[in-house]
């Protein structure tokens, strides 16, 4: 197992001006050395805690899972205290410099919006909230465009910015300008590399957000992801020994369709979606301008 404390450490030094604005100083465990990683392990969970004035923190590694936790009460502050305040996945054996920044920066947003203090500037356009695991296969609710975009900018933090600026720009998020312009370029040069573990880690990832996503999602990512593969034979069969088999079909005939006569018109608006139109705000009628 690669050894993931380099990039815990490299996390804290991203989040220590965040930290000390928002009032925290790292607990230091017994036997720890005051300039190594203040963190302690057990069965496996890396924990590090920060203490404040009637507050902490917690940050816990576990599982490819990094989670932040918080709790805010005077006197003793025990576990059960703490509640989840961000969790994004860091996989120990491929995780580098890009991802600890990553992890820093949506820490570093959430400690501000939870524990920041008036001085603090506020963070500006909070990204829509994701559809959790837990909700989606209950079955209450289906995986959304955005959940997809914000769980595969945790695969490519590189294009966490572009993500946050589709929402900014839009007001929400528009998965086709989105992918056709940043996100199936990353994928198609994962499918080229064709590394296993690459490949695991984004294939698990669209496997699971098409088996419990809504039609839509289920469409951008046969059609608008995947089916900008141009139907080229050796990236289709990269893909095949990834893909679950609820998709593989879909994948297959939609590369098909496209790479047809029938299909140009449909791939030309993929390779060119149209401009994004504003809703209208309804205008007030003559009763409502009148108040009544």
């Amino acid at each position: 197992m690669a050894d993931i404390y380099p990039v815990l450490n490299d996390i804290l030094k991203n989040m220590s001006e965040t930290l000390a604005d928002c009032g925290f100083t790292a607990v230091i465990p017994e036997g720890v050395e005051k300039d190594a990683l203040p963190a302690t392990e057990s069965s496996g969970r890396i924990t590090i805690d920060f203490k404040g004035e009637n507050k902490a923190a917690r940050i816990e590694y576990f599982n490819n899972k990094i989670t932040l936790l918080g709790a805010k009460k005077e006197g003793e502050i025990l576990a059960s205290d703490f509640s989840k305040l961000s969790v994004s996945l860091l996989e120990a054996e491929t995780a580098n410099e890009k991802d600890a920044r990553f992890v820093a920066n949506e820490f570093g947003e959430t400690l501000v919006e939870n524990f920041g203090t008036k001085t603090q500037k506020p963070v500006k356009n909070k990204l829509p909230q994701p559809v959790s695991k837990a909700a989606a296969k209950s079955g209450m609710v289906t995986y959304d465009a955005n959940t997809l975009a914000n769980r595969f900018t945790a695969i490519y933090p590189e294009l966490r910015d572009e993500y946050k600026a589709n929402c900014e720009k839009y007001g929400k998020f528009l998965p086709e300008d989105f992918f056709t312009k940043h996100g199936n370029a990353v994928v198609h040069a994962t499918i080229k590399e064709n590394n296993p573990t690459k490949m695991k880690k984004l294939f698990n990832l669209l496997n699971d957000i098409y088996e419990d996503g809504s039609n839509e999602v289920q469409s951008i990512i046969a059609v608008t992801i995947l089916g900008s593969m141009d139907n080229d034979q050796e990236m289709l069969a990269a893909c095949v020994d990834y893909m679950s088999d609820d998709m593989t079909a879909p994948v297959i005939n939609v590369n098909k369709f496209l790479a047809s006569k029938n299909g140009k018109g449909a791939k030309m608006r993929l390779e060119n979606p149209p401009r994004y139109k504003p809703e209208k705000k309804k205008k007030k009628g003559m009763m409502s301008s009148l108040g009544m």
